[in-house]
């Protein structure tokens, strides 16, 4: 995770920051950013990536690239606002003991915002349509010698997938069918059984409820309204909401705030 000390809405790249250009309240972000670190940090180790000055979106580390094993791709973001972070990912991955990948510089990839390990079978779904181009998912798939399963968003609300889709412990899928073209929609129906799906409404998806961090039986998201929460409670996750308001208006929410560092290889 990453301080917001100079989170603010300093540009638009996605439809959420429209109207809300300029400083947010940096008192609740701070608290609210603390509240979800330390909800996070009662059940996994937190690392702390330092901010930089001019760089708001680096408080989203979910874009900063993504791990598989000791192997790690740095993104290479399409909006040229968040290109001057990716030095400091790169570095940042080096350090600390990371095998890196180097994509080519024209091809655009934005991290674990668009590639996420799924929970139940062997695969990364891998998502296209708007910050990253289907050329990148070849290479995932070689540097990470694991099946992609790539799918195509068709709403710009939700320009990543970890905006409108989380895997979950146990092969339970947390999504937001209409976020979602209509091949793609069926290639996860095909590999997720319909009792392992949670299908997430509008009104919810809206408050980034798929944006959620899950550690074991724990899931940390915002908050959300109606029967989501009951259901995941009856398929055992226990969820902790906590207001992330501040980070909404950038088009984030608690898997955009933390990267997940321990993806063991499968074998």
């Amino acid at each position: 995770m990453c301080p917001p000390e100079h989170f603010e809405v300093d540009y638009v790249i996605n439809p959420w920051m429209d109207g809300n250009e300029g400083p947010v309240d940096a008192d609740r972000a701070r608290i609210q950013w603390e509240i979800l670190r330390w909800s996070i940090s009662q059940v996994a180790d937190v690392v702390i990536m330092e901010p930089r000055k001019g760089l708001p979106d680096m408080v989203f580390t979910a874009n900063a690239g993504v791990v598989y094993g000791n192997r790690a791709i740095a993104s290479h973001f399409m909006p040229m606002e968040r290109r001057p972070e990716e030095p400091y990912y790169k570095r940042w991955f080096a350090d600390n003991g990371f095998e890196l990948y180097d994509l080519p510089e024209d091809i655009g990839f934005e991290g674990a915002g668009d590639a996420l390990v799924d929970r139940g079978g062997p695969w990364l779904w891998t998502g296209y349509g708007f910050r990253t181009e289907i050329e990148a998912h070849a290479h995932i798939a070689k540097w990470f010698d694991l099946e992609m399963v790539s799918i195509r968003l068709v709403d710009e609300r939700f320009y990543h997938i970890d905006t409108c889709l989380c895997p979950l412990e146990g092969g339970y899928l947390l999504y937001h069918p209409p976020a979602f073209d209509e091949a793609s929609r069926a290639e996860i129906e095909k590999r997720v059984p319909k009792e392992k799906r949670i299908a997430v409404s509008v009104q919810n998806a809206g408050h980034f409820a798929c944006n959620a961090v899950n550690v074991g039986d724990r899931i940390f998201l915002h908050r959300t309204r109606g029967r989501l929460i009951p259901a995941l409670e009856e398929k055992g996750f226990f969820v902790t909401q906590i207001s992330l308001s501040e980070f909404l208006k950038a088009g984030g929410s608690a898997k955009c705030l933390t990267l997940k560092l321990t993806e063991p290889k499968r074998a």
